[in-house]
Parts: structure tokens; sequence; C-alpha cells
């Protein structure tokens, strides 16, 4: 829903703001201690679009808040993909000092060398994470990342055309969904949704992260196989597409799917038996920064239970935030689709995070990327 009104969102921020109306700004309980030391200078964020509470109907506008109680200019600006964010910092064209990318780029930017440390020691608000969320692969000591949204993949489909669909990946290739199925648009997700077919069937548990090259190649040939049946690859354009019926299924990120439910009450989710891609998005600093002092507080900030809840209820993923979690006031406090328990899903329940692979396996799937996008 937040994306597909943004237009409308950004007409009415016009009108308001002829009329003489703006943000207003909210009383919020802050945990930490801020100070204008900074004050004039300017802190450069590079986040996902629609990935932070921006003052819409009627939420908090957290960079406004955080301009406001600091003094520090905020320069905020969007990607759309891990790959254009890393494309971006790699070209050293421009410099940020702030980044939110996924647990697998965080792990390649870090061992290019692409991350500064963070001082913890100025990130106290560092305790509402939960444990589970510290110390996962691509960052074992603790040393360059803060979890701000976690998740799991899933399908979606439109109940009044897909009543009763098989809780599985292989419904992306059911001919009976020719020219209505979708399929990601970006190589790791989309290559996921094949590896988890082939991975179920033969039993193998490192299915998204394989070194072997005949593993890429498998997962290509089905994703060419199925190419045929599909609409489109998407990204964003999914929820447009969801929301009006246009294609009848499709799979996307979990929070997503209460946002495009919103707009449309025929869509139902499900996550596939064979298993599927769980993420962590966290805020890091990287090696460019330029602010580097103004980035914790930032990073700190954003971890304020009131700041914290305001993103987790705008955006709808799942949180990592424990004050979040805990609150009965929270949206989705104990939703299933964000936090599905254990029953709620089959036994042994397969969930895999993306790992960084060597530069030789990702140019290798990169290339059957593109090779699969012209075929």
């Amino acid at each position: 829903m937040k994306k597909i009104i943004s237009l409308f969102l950004s007409v009415a921020v016009l009108v308001f703001s002829f009329s003489g109306c703006g943000y207003k700004f909210k009383d919020i309980n802050l945990v930490s201690k801020y100070n204008d030391s900074l004050s004039g200078t300017v802190l450069n964020v590079y986040n996902w679009g629609e990935y932070i509470s921006d003052g819409s109907d009627d939420s908090i506008d957290v960079n406004k808040e955080f301009e406001k109680l600091t003094g520090i200019k905020v320069n905020y600006s969007t990607y759309d993909s891990n790959e254009t964010m890393y494309s971006q910092l790699k070209s050293e064209s421009v410099s940020y000092d702030v980044i939110i990318p996924s647990d697998y780029m965080i792990e390649q930017l870090k061992n290019e060398k692409m991350l500064k440390k963070i001082d913890f020691s100025k990130v106290p608000n560092f305790k509402y994470i939960y444990d589970e969320y510290k110390g996962l692969d691509f960052d074992k000591d603790d040393q360059y990342s803060v979890a701000f949204n976690v998740g799991m993949v899933g399908i979606i489909y439109d109940k009044t055309q897909i009543p009763d669909p098989e809780h599985s990946w292989k419904e992306l290739w059911n001919p009976k969904y020719k020219d209505l199925a979708l399929n990601f648009s970006n190589p790791r997700d989309c290559f996921m949704t094949a590896q988890m077919i082939i991975g179920d069937e033969k039993g193998t548990e490192n299915r998204l992260n394989s070194e072997n090259l005949s593993d890429w190649d498998e997962a290509y040939q089905l994703l060419k196989k199925g190419k045929s049946n599909l609409q489109s690859y998407v990204m964003d354009e999914i929820y447009g597409k969801m929301e009006t019926g246009e294609a009848a299924i499709g799979p996307y990120y979990a929070g997503d799917y209460l946002t495009m439910l919103d707009v449309n009450p025929d869509l139902g989710f499900f996550y596939p038996d064979e298993g599927t891609n769980i993420f962590v998005d966290s805020m890091c600093i990287p090696s460019c920064a330029k602010n580097y002092e103004a980035a914790l507080m930032y990073i700190n900030f954003m971890l304020e239970p009131d700041i914290a809840l305001a993103n987790a209820n705008y955006i709808g993923y799942a949180s990592p935030h424990r004050a979040v979690c805990e609150n009965e006031d929270y949206d989705y406090y104990q939703d299933p689709i964000l936090y599905p328990s254990e029953k709620d899903l089959p036994e042994n329940y397969h969930k895999e995070y993306y790992h960084a692979m060597k530069p030789k396996i990702r140019k290798y799937y990169e290339n059957l990327w593109i090779d699969l996008k012209l075929y």
C-alpha cells in the first residue's frame, strides 16, 4: 500500500503544504540522551525505498524528528536492491554515512573492507536487539551491523483466481497459471525459488549458497523452463499487479504481503513447504562515511523504542527489537505471518540465510541471470 499510494501521498503533502499545514512533531519518549554538538553537519543515509516511517498517515517522521533533536541535516536517498547499493558504494562517486543492506551483502562489504566498525559504547540501545539477531554468520562478533528488520519470503496469491494453491514453489511453474505468475527480478531471490525445489527433492541443506557451479546450472535450467509461464519478473511492481488482480501468484517478502492485503483483501499468503530464505537487514556505517559520530547517533536513535515502533508499524516487516515485539500496541503484535510459530510451519522447516559468495561464483550466477533475462 505505501508504495502504490506514494504518488497520492506526495500530492496530498503538496496540497497540505500550500494550505499552510505540515508535519506536526510528536512527543517522543527517549531512552538515551542526545545533544546538538554536531548541529549544522550533514548525515547521508542510504536505505531501501519505503523503509522508514516518514510522517504519512500521522506517523512519526523519523528523519525530521532526528533533525529537530540534534540539529543534524539528514540527506536521505533510496535504492531498490542490494546490488544497486553496492554499485553506488563501489563507484566511489558518492559517500554515505548510514546504509541498511541485507545479511549476505553485509558479509560481502565486510570482506571487501567497505564497512567501518561500530563503536557500540555509543549505541546503548543495542540492548533492545534480541540475542537471536546478534552474532550471525555475516557479523559473528557484532562489529559492523545492527539488525533493523527481519523476515522471510513466501508466496502471495489471489484467492479469487487460485482458491486452493499447493503450498509449493512449484506453483510458479504451474501451467494453469500461465501469464498470471510472477518471479523476482533479482538473481539471489529468483534462483532461490528454484534452489528450494531442487534442494528439497535432493534433501540437501546448503541450497542457496552452493559453491558447486553445476548446482547453479541446474537451478538456471529450471528457471529457464518456467520462464514462459511467467507474466514478468518484478520487484515493487508486484504491488500494482497483485493489488489489481493483473497477476494471480508471485513470491515476495512477508511484510509486503500485509501491505498489499490492506488494498486487496482477496490476497492470500503461504510459506512454501520446501523451505524459504530468511533475511536480516541491518544498519551499517560504510568506509566512505564522513560523519561517523552522527552515524552512531542516528543508529542509536533508530533503536529508541518509540522510533523502532513507528518504523515497525509503517514498514510492516518483522522486528528484531524486544521493546517493539513485547508491546501489545504494536500493529503486528504476534502476527502469524510475520512471527509464525513452529506449529504453523512444516516440521523441521528449512530456513536459510544467503551468504556472500566467492567472486567466481557470484560472477557465474550473475551471468546466468543475464542469460535468463535475455532468453
